[in-house]
């Protein structure tokens, strides 16, 4: 396609969409009777007439119609790319808020930016570990990162990991004197570790299913935490059954100081988003770091 084709083609559309000569030339900074010429110049090289004109309008004809349908979409999507490649022209920049539980920040959050970083001097992020859900408009972040489920409908999700697991673990000191639980029923006499949750403040319940059959168990025994760290050590140390990250445990399961049980009982299910406002506007540096978490296993 030659230059000025896709100038005359340009201009036909200004015309098109200011239905008038005069607007469309100021519109493109240019003379009216330049932008006459460019149009019967296009006219005569397609064979047909794209512009109706009478004294007081100028409207497109079923031809000209039909061009627009294909012309405007494209001539928006190369503007689109057009734009983009500001990226490349000024150097990703700026600081970028993000809150995540602790989890997500150690296994998905961190290998990224630690690669990342060292590339982009001008980036700097700040991760506010915190494993309740923060309103990231209100409280100024610029991405949130929680487990695979239902978000807001303003907001944009990307996958930042592969699906996860729980499991129930204890040592085998602990086995020695409790039989190992076969069906969740079983917990009831077991002495199991709760979780306190920092944001609603109850114990958390343990999540099991199989072949579809969702059960929702509350626990009881000797010890609660609020950090899931102090459960692995407690359920290592043989004070009870501890639910936590297949992940969390795996070092522990294959050096066999700790040992699974329920394994049926506990399917995967999606792991971490990044969640964001779909309204916001991503900056160079933003979009970088979407880029580089985002999961492709």
């Amino acid at each position: 396609m030659r230059r000025e084709d896709l100038t005359d083609l340009a201009a036909f559309m200004a015309v098109a969409e200011e239905k008038s000569f005069t607007r469309a030339a100021a519109r493109l900074g240019t003379s009216q009777s330049a932008l006459s010429h460019m149009m019967r110049r296009l006219e005569a090289r397609l064979g047909v007439r794209l512009l109706t004109r009478t004294t007081r309008s100028v409207a497109p004809t079923e031809a000209g119609e039909r061009l627009l349908t294909t012309l405007v979409p494209a001539i928006e999507s190369i503007d689109t790319q057009l734009a983009a490649l500001s990226d490349f022209r000024d150097k990703p920049s700026g600081t970028i808020r993000i809150t995540t539980a602790r989890h997500a920040a150690n296994t998905i959050l961190w290998p990224v930016i630690a690669k990342l970083l060292p590339d982009y001097p001008d980036i700097h992020i700040e991760l506010s570990i915190d494993s309740g859900f923060a309103d990231i408009v209100s409280d100024r972040f610029d991405a949130g990162v929680r487990l695979g489920e239902a978000l807001a409908k303003d907001m944009i999700a990307v996958r930042i990991g592969p699906d996860l697991r729980m499991a129930v673990v204890g040592a085998p000191s602990y086995f020695k004197t409790h039989p190992k639980p076969s069906v969740p029923q079983d917990l009831a006499r077991h002495d199991c570790i709760n979780l306190r949750l920092n944001t609603a403040g109850a114990f958390y319940v343990w999540e099991l299913e199989k072949d579809g059959r969702e059960l929702r168990v509350r626990v009881e025994g000797q010890l609660a935490f609020n950090d899931v760290d102090m459960i692995a050590c407690a359920a290592e140390a043989g004070a009870g059954l501890g639910f936590l990250m297949e992940d969390h445990v795996a070092a522990q399961l294959a050096d066999g100081r700790l040992e699974r049980v329920l394994e049926d009982w506990c399917p995967p299910f999606a792991g971490y988003h990044l969640y964001y406002p779909s309204r916001r506007q991503p900056s160079a540096a933003f979009a970088l770091l979407v880029d580089a978490l985002r999961y492709r296993g």
